[in-house]
């Protein structure tokens, strides 16, 4: 008696693919029965535009005005691309420096500490009457808002590699930069791109908190006269590019970590 042949497994190519469909599609779905539910409740409890206007409506005006918006996305994503690598460039060398030298962690470290609890918001100010309206407040304010996260990360990454393994490594005759490029760093990397994730957030966040203060041109500036004139739709369309430039820039730090650690990809 002749049996039907069993199924062929799914190869890992396509197990990967679903997943990468998998995660792109829950997310765009939940966007989207969050805005069905914004439009259906706005409409049935009579909410004025003045308060909270129509996902329709803001989305027409996102469209309408792509162009003034992309004028200012461009403005902001300069000032947070600046900062963000003037802070990774900065904080992961300084990271290994102080966990290498105990003198240097001694003295310096708590000084970085005692900035970082001075709120940045606060000197925010300071920032436009120290060095003017242009672009250098906004980069130095979103530099400030990336460092200490990813400086903490990367001191615990650096410390997080077994001592014994550098033993058996200098034991092995491998070199002090050997010991770094294949032992030291590989382990610290995950660290290291779990303090980019949580920076690129507040990158965001410093470069518009930048414009508020002082600017002629981005997407804070872009909120503050939508808000000067009530343009609920041009606020919101504006809150939309910016959670755009935000998700680009957090899927590209998680690229980033996907290129540069492929023995952690899962297929």
């Amino acid at each position: 008696m002749s049996t039907a042949p069993d199924p062929a497994p799914s190869t890992p190519f396509a197990a990967s693919a679903a997943s990468r469909v998998a995660a792109i599609a829950y997310p765009v779905a939940t966007f989207a029965a969050l805005l069905l539910a914004w439009q259906f409740l706005v409409r049935l409890f009579g909410v004025p535009e003045y308060i909270l206007p129509l996902p329709t409506e803001f989305l027409d005006r996102f469209i309408e005005a792509r162009a003034l918006l992309w004028t200012h996305t461009l403005t902001t994503t300069n000032e947070v691309i600046l900062g963000f690598v003037a802070a990774t460039i900065i904080s992961v060398p300084l990271a290994l420096l102080i966990v290498a030298v105990p003198a240097i962690e001694r003295s310096l470290y708590p000084l970085i500490v005692f900035f970082q609890l001075v709120p940045k918001i606060a000197i925010a100010p300071l920032f436009v009457v120290w060095f003017g309206f242009g672009l250098f407040p906004k980069v130095l304010l979103t530099f400030l808002l990336c460092f200490f996260p990813t400086l903490v990360d990367s001191m615990t990454g650096f410390r997080a590699l077994d001592e014994r393994l550098l033993y058996i490594t200098r034991s092995m005759g491998a070199s002090r930069w050997q010991t770094f490029s294949y032992v030291r760093l590989p382990a610290a990397l995950p660290y290291i791109f779990s303090g980019l994730k949580v920076s690129i957030v507040f990158a965001s966040t410093g470069a518009i908190v930048g414009e508020f203060v002082g600017a002629n041109a981005g997407l804070g500036y872009l909120l503050l006269r939508g808000t000067s004139y009530l343009d609920m739709s041009l606020i919101f369309a504006t809150l939309v590019a910016l959670s755009i430039v935000g998700l680009l820039f957090s899927y590209a730090v998680q690229a980033c970590e996907h290129l540069v650690m492929p023995w952690q990809r899962k297929s």
